[in-house]
């Protein structure tokens, strides 16, 4: 299929139809055969949704009149070439040829023209156009203004920095099994492939690759010797450390990176429970779970609701990995840009204190909860540990000594910092009752 036809298909699924990137870019690359035609098409489907917001304010200046509700794919068709010609190196006459040929097979032969005229405006009057260009920190950076505004109340020197850095591309980080190899040993294995990497600094058992490879082509991925996981992420279960015997609770637990790197980190010796709310996300646990050799009890089960689910007996550690904003991961996830409105969040910020106050029954006295999301907003975070702690007079913040994150209610990772994504980590040991 024609990369170009791929992406514009794609991001319409995610603008027009509200479906996440996640659920659809992996059928749309299936219908690609060629590998090179396969990464021209993620790339231009992840830049262009991560420079929307730019691209729509240049078209503004390109088209005057609007067209039809039912010809938007010929507005997203400029907004693909607008990427091209501004942030890849493909030639001005390529992107633009590309393009309108595209309108043929889209059966729009009147757009020819149109695009036509457009683009080639764009090229020959770029420098005055971009001029003219807003440079609000909303398009600049292109995010949505509401999020701005929250990042610049709560960041009010680095909010910049992390617009930023949400529109880097992230880089790829595996985590070691080394219940099948070590780092040493693994590292040895990917230099005589011949691929380039080195250990990660954040994380004892994280490899940092150069650049991105097809991953089930790495070796021992089959034999379940490796993950891909973002040091952030990893930073659970070094923050937990649990141990052989315990009785664990991952409480929101898929696609399942932190429940396989907790039992990789106890030899798989810990009796754990991985519930996911979501019946569709389960058997991407389960698959992990089996790839990696690692034993767990899975159940699907809301996990606020302890009657469909908890049997009485109480837990060493839980792991709260909440439903959140996914702020912190937006430059893996550009759709978040799209999909997230300022309203979900206080209906997010419910779902976390109910989460909160009702796993924290099932902690045993003298346990370990560890609440994290990838969300870098305080609401989320830190501002809803400090009403949890005065809700819950038996819950003592834990210190998390690293030489990441910021803040003193828990450690907050902003994206970019150190590399990493953005997360949220905050450890709560169960004493007694005020």
């Amino acid at each position: 299929m024609n990369p170009r036809r791929a992406a514009l298909d794609a991001i319409l699924q995610v603008t027009e139809h509200g479906h996440s990137l996640s659920q659809v870019l992996p059928d749309t690359l299936n219908r690609i055969t060629d590998r090179r035609d396969r990464g021209f098409a993620q790339h231009l489907i992840h830049g262009t949704l991560r420079w929307y917001e730019r691209l729509v304010a240049i078209r503004q200046q390109l088209v005057t009149k609007p067209l039809k509700n039912k010809d938007e794919d010929i507005n997203t068709l400029i907004l693909l070439a607008l990427f091209q010609l501004l942030y890849l190196d493909t030639p001005a006459h390529a992107a633009v040829s590309e393009t309108v040929a595209l309108s043929q097979k889209l059966k729009k032969p009147w757009a020819r023209g149109f695009l036509n005229g457009v683009l080639r405006t764009f090229v020959r009057e770029q420098a005055e156009i971009l001029a003219k260009t807003p440079t609000t920190p909303a398009v600049q950076f292109s995010h949505p203004q509401w999020l701005v505004d929250k990042l610049q109340r709560a960041y009010p020197t680095q909010f910049e920095t992390i617009l930023q850095h949400n529109n880097q591309p992230p880089g790829l980080v595996l985590r070691v099994n080394t219940r099948v190899q070590t780092r040493e040993e693994f590292l040895t294995k990917l230099q005589a492939a011949g691929i380039k990497a080195a250990a990660h600094p954040l994380t004892p058992v994280g490899i940092e690759l150069d650049e991105g490879v097809d991953i089930t082509a790495l070796p021992s991925f089959e034999q379940g010797g490796f993950s891909v996981q973002d040091a952030a992420a990893q930073q659970a279960a070094l923050i937990l450390q649990p141990q052989a015997g315990m009785r664990i609770l991952d409480a929101c637990a898929a696609p399942g990176g932190k429940t396989c790197h907790l039992l990789e980190s106890c030899d798989n010796q810990a009796w754990l429970l991985a519930l996911e709310k979501e019946p569709n996300r389960m058997p991407r646990l389960q698959q992990n779970l089996a790839r990696l050799n690692l034993q767990a009890h899975t159940q699907v089960a809301d996990a606020a609701d302890l009657d469909s689910w908890w049997d009485g007996q109480l837990f060493d550690q839980i792991l709260l990995d909440a439903p959140c904003s996914a702020t912190g991961i937006i430059r893996r996830h550009p759709d978040i840009k799209h999909h997230r409105r300022e309203t979900d969040i206080s209906a997010l910020t419910d779902i976390q204190a109910q989460l909160l106050d009702q796993l924290w029954r099932t902690l045993k006295p003298g346990g370990l909860m560890l609440y994290a999301t990838c969300s870098i907003l305080p609401d989320e975070n830190a501002d809803q540990i400090q009403a949890f702690l005065q809700r819950q007079t038996d819950a003592q913040l834990q210190p998390i000594s690293t030489s990441w994150g910021q803040g003193e209610m828990g450690k907050q990772i902003l994206p970019g910092d150190k590399g990493m994504d953005g997360f949220y980590y905050a450890l709560m040991r169960k004493g007694e009752r005020a």
